[in-house]
């Protein structure tokens, strides 16, 4: 097994991924929106946008989440999230999730979501492509 960390920082990585040979298993730590101002629809889609960006730096994608965890400032927003999350995922590929209402780290954070996927390359090609990618060509925030 080798672990791999992409946008690490003092505290935490955004995305931590274990490689089990050609399989891996991807972590995406909590994602929240840059734009505050934005109503729950706004920052749900922006912090959904975050997921995709992450999962596409190594080549997987939001067909692959297997599980989530979505926290909500107020769970007035339940509803609107949904809405939001159910036009994003894949028909036939909705992972496990659970739904939190929870007082976030900023109180101008509406949405905070983290996501696991699980992943193989369907080529070794398709998989190079995406580990030549300098973590610098991403930009996650």
């Amino acid at each position: 097994m080798h672990i791999e960390r992409h946008e690490t920082g003092p505290r935490f990585s955004e995305m931590t991924i274990a490689n089990f040979g050609d399989s891996k298993l991807i972590f995406i730590a909590g994602q929240v929106a840059e734009n505050t101002s934005l109503d729950i629809g706004g920052q749900t889609r922006e912090v959904l946008g975050f997921i995709d960006r992450l999962l596409e730096h190594v080549g997987a994608s939001r067909e692959h989440i297997v599980s989530a965890r979505i926290y909500l400032a107020s769970v007035g927003d339940y509803a609107e999230m949904n809405a939001v999350w159910d036009d994003w995922v894949v028909p036939g590929h909705a992972p496990a999730r659970a739904t939190i209402g929870a007082k976030l780290i900023n109180s101008a954070y509406k949405v905070e979501i983290e996501a696991t996927a699980a992943f193989t390359p369907s080529s070794r090609h398709a998989h190079d492509e995406h580990c030549e990618k300098p973590h610098s060509d991403i930009d996650l925030r």
